[in-house]
């Protein structure tokens, strides 16, 4: 090669190379772009908001919809979104909101009051959904049922003009404002849903800080800044990759070695490794949840209260602790946490005793115990970081009172389906509570009301004087009076002994040092809009 072509190629060489310094950034952040990656246990179920139950899909729902209210970066205040303010007739009857103007749909559509009116009548009616099988859950667990069922709370919601919508309640609802905040109530782009809701499942469209980009199933789900986001100056970031990595350990060394940014279902054993470590940072998500195992108490022997309550004495929650959560969780009494207005203090948990449980095992008919199949989660949650060491660990106490078990763990997807069909005997699951109600706990999880299938109500189980006092609690306004209703409600619900609840975890994450404005919520699934790199 002679001089002339070995000086050009050096030349062009060199400017590659600075061109890709600039592109990357070179030591600064101009022109580089924000891309913020987060590692967490499982991948989405669906990626349309009012489908699903999970928390996993809502982590990244939350960050491409807005519903009509929303709640404080870090606590559970009611703030305005969509809708700027509202007002309360009728003694809580009629509310009238006034909608944020000249916000659009990330297909470009109009955000107006028909938007919201189609949204909650396709709840509602049922209509527009992935498929036969699936249905709004929440919906109906939060407003009473669908249209046309008695206890449908929402007479109707009108649009009034092109900014104002109304709704009319049948009766007076406790937490209706609360409930519109919830992650499953984000407004959907109602041409997007209409033209493909099963396409829309997998591809959503909404009004939030981040647009959908793509989903690689079982690996990332990708979302990009909305540059025509409503609230000026966000998001700060360009583009976030939500990472599924099922073993926490395994997300532990990702973030270590840089390959993710953040990281949820951190082992509590390992936050002294995060605190050691000056490139890395611990968050605690403020505790608002439950870990419980349920009975399926329409299946025999879970139909004999005494049974149940044989298998509550015969969980060492104490030892459960000590081996799972590194002291970040206290042993569950109630199946709503004391973070949650309306907690009943005078509840006792029963207290691990096996010849308790063998004398109740024997009243009931079983002195030589069963075998039974348990269902054990296979990804890790916030309330439990280790479903299938959870489920060996109770497993064993089974077994000295003769009830022997045959732990299952299908894949997540699966495992959902399975519970809230009712294929299961007994289940572990749990839940980080929505809108800091106790009805959110109460009413979704244990009310008749939601054992239809698909169930919130896992445990299948039904009690009418439960259900009077819970729909009471609902109707009235005075938190005094919900409060005193709520804790007759924990009180039953701990004599028939539908669950064993087990834990109020506190998750801890992790992220790197050069993460800003990271906010865990209480209700699980946080907003990324104000989250920022300084690297």
């Amino acid at each position: 090669m002679n001089m002339r072509k070995s000086w050009i190629l050096s030349l062009a060489v060199l400017f590659v190379f600075s061109s890709v310094l600039v592109a990357c950034g070179g030591g600064s952040n101009a022109g580089k772009e924000k891309t913020l990656i987060y590692g967490r246990g499982a991948d989405s179920t669906m990626l349309d908001p009012a489908v699903v139950t999970d928390g996993e899909s809502f982590l990244v729902t939350e960050n491409i919809f807005n519903g009509l209210l929303g709640f404080e970066k870090d606590s559970m205040e009611l703030t305005p979104a969509l809708a700027e303010s509202w007002e309360e007739l009728d003694d809580g009857k009629t509310w009238t909101f006034k909608l944020r103007e000249g916000v659009k749909f990330h297909d470009g559509n109009d955000f107006n009051a028909d938007a919201v009116v189609f949204n909650f009548e396709r709840w509602a009616k049922q209509e527009y959904l992935p498929s036969d099988k699936d249905a709004f859950i929440y919906y109906a667990s939060m407003f009473g049922g669908y249209e046309g069922e008695d206890g449908h709370i929402i007479e109707s919601v009108t649009a009034k003009d092109e900014y104002t919508v109304e709704f009319k309640l049948k009766e007076p609802q406790g937490p209706f404002l609360a409930n519109l905040a919830m992650s499953p109530f984000g407004i959907a782009s109602p041409e997007a849903v209409k033209e493909d809701p099963k396409k829309f499942a997998e591809n959503p469209v909404g009004t939030g800080p981040f647009k959908f980009e793509n989903w690689k199933k079982g690996d990332t789900v990708t979302v990009v800044k909305n540059e025509e986001y409503w609230e000026e100056g966000l998001p700060k970031l360009d583009k976030v990759i939500f990472q599924s990595i099922p073993d926490n350990s395994a997300r532990l060394t990702a973030l270590q070695s840089g390959d993710i940014d953040i990281m949820d279902g951190l082992n509590p054993n390992d936050a002294d490794t995060v605190t050691s470590n000056d490139q890395l940072q611990l968050y605690e998500r403020p505790p608002m949840n439950v870990g419980y195992l349920a009975f399926n108490t329409e299946k025999e022997p879970f139909d004999n209260k005494k049974v149940r309550q044989a298998l509550n004495h015969a969980v060492n929650k104490e030892g459960l602790i000590k081996s799972l959560y590194a002291g970040k969780a206290e042993p569950a009494a109630n199946p709503m946490p004391p973070s949650i207005w309306g907690f009943n203090e005078e509840v006792e948990g029963y207290e691990y005793d096996l010849e308790k449980a063998k004398k109740l095992l024997k009243e009931a008919g079983y002195e030589d115990g069963f075998e039974v199949v348990f269902h054990a989660m296979p990804v890790p949650r916030p309330y439990m970081p280790d479903g299938k060491k959870a489920a060996e660990f109770m497993q064993a106490d089974f077994e000295k009172i003769g009830v022997k078990t045959k732990i299952v763990s299908p894949e997540w997807s699966t495992y959902l389906e399975e519970t809230n069909q009712g294929e299961h005997d007994m289940a572990l699951l749990g839940w980080t509570g929505d809108n800091g109600d106790p009805d959110n706990f109460l009413y979704v999880l244990l009310d008749k009301d939601n054992a239809r299938i698909p169930a919130n109500n896992i445990a299948f189980y039904k009690n009418n004087k439960l259900h009077d006092i819970l729909i009471k609690a609902q109707r009235e306004t005075d938190q005094d009076v919900r409060t005193e209703l709520y804790q007759e409600a924990q009180e039953i619900i701990h004599k028939d002994a539908p669950w064993v609840p087990l834990v109020y975890g506190t998750p801890t994450l992790a992220a790197q040092s050069y993460v800003e404005g990271y906010a865990p919520h209480p209700k699980g699934s946080d907003k990324l809009k104000e989250v920022d790199i300084s690297q």
